[in-house]
């Protein structure tokens, strides 16, 4: 029983090294490399957005009192841009982005901001934006001091 393990384990380290006799590097397809440095290549190539700001004050305004701003964002990358997606932190405010639309290198957009003024006091929102890019997202802002609507002072928290 010894023999047949020894044997075995002889047999199985020869054919260990009988098996690499091969170069490895003949076994390199070019086309393969060349598809590999040109998908490389590629993935260097990105969209990058710029906006002229990413936030926005509303000012004062009166509880209900609907407003919106513009966003104007610019693809400064080497490839066209794709916003997938735009959300809000709630359901007061909604953004409206160029859906199913590719920016080129170079082209700007813009991204709609809707407020339906609720709230009281001091209101920030943030509106997140989803694209093709390095970051894949940017945070967008918008705020306003909201006063009652009736007319009444707006109370201010003291400490």
């Amino acid at each position: 029983m010894k023999k047949i393990i020894l044997l075995f384990g002889v047999a199985v380290f020869a054919m260990s090294f009988t098996a690499c006799k091969d170069n490895a590097s003949n076994k390199i397809i070019m086309a393969n490399v060349d598809n590999a440095a040109e998908r490389d290549s590629n993935a260097k190539n990105l969209p990058e957005m710029s906006f002229d700001r990413t936030e926005f004050d509303f000012g004062t305004i009166t509880q209900g009192t609907p407003q919106q701003t513009v966003f104007t964002f610019t693809n400064t990358g080497t490839a066209p841009l794709i916003i997938t997606d735009a959300k809000s932190t709630c359901g007061c405010t909604i953004p409206e982005y160029p859906k199913n639309k590719a920016i080129a290198p170079g082209e700007s957009g813009e991204l709609l901001v809707k407020f339906n003024g609720s709230g009281q006091n001091q209101v920030t929102k943030a509106v997140t934006v989803t694209a093709n890019t390095a970051k894949g997202r940017e945070t967008l802002r918008i705020k306003a001091f909201v006063n009652p609507k009736n007319g009444a002072a707006a109370s201010i928290p003291t400490k």
